[in-house]
């Protein structure tokens, strides 16, 4: 179809379109995992007061590491401070996601 018959059924629908110029990279973030789509094309689209984000691309999905890294001067501190073995330590840490002072508290119920 002609791009400019397109656009012209396109406007007397009321629908807009914008191209979006100077994108590099888009991503999109999920709970366990992150899509890349590098280089990309946008374009915003606005029909009726709704925008709408349209990307082309490829896309590259990558996994999230969600687990919080720990140190072993992390380890040793929690387990000096709540008077544990270093494996009840690094386990409370990481059941704390990383939060040292909450790890040592709930050592110390």
């Amino acid at each position: 179809m002609n791009p400019r018959k397109m656009q012209q059924a396109m406007k007397q629908m009321g629908i807009q379109q914008v191209d979006v110029d100077g994108v590099q990279r888009v991503e999109v973030i999920c709970n366990d995992r992150k899509y890349v789509i590098e280089p990309a094309q946008v374009s915003k689209v606005n029909m009726m007061g709704q925008n709408t984000w349209q990307v082309v691309g490829e896309a590259v999905e990558e996994s999230l590491d969600t687990a919080a890294e720990i140190s072993e001067e992390d380890i040793a501190t929690v387990a000096e401070t709540a008077k544990v073995s270093e494996e009840e330590s690094k386990k409370a840490i990481e059941e704390c996601d990383g939060d040292l002072a909450a790890a040592i508290l709930k050592l110390q119920e």
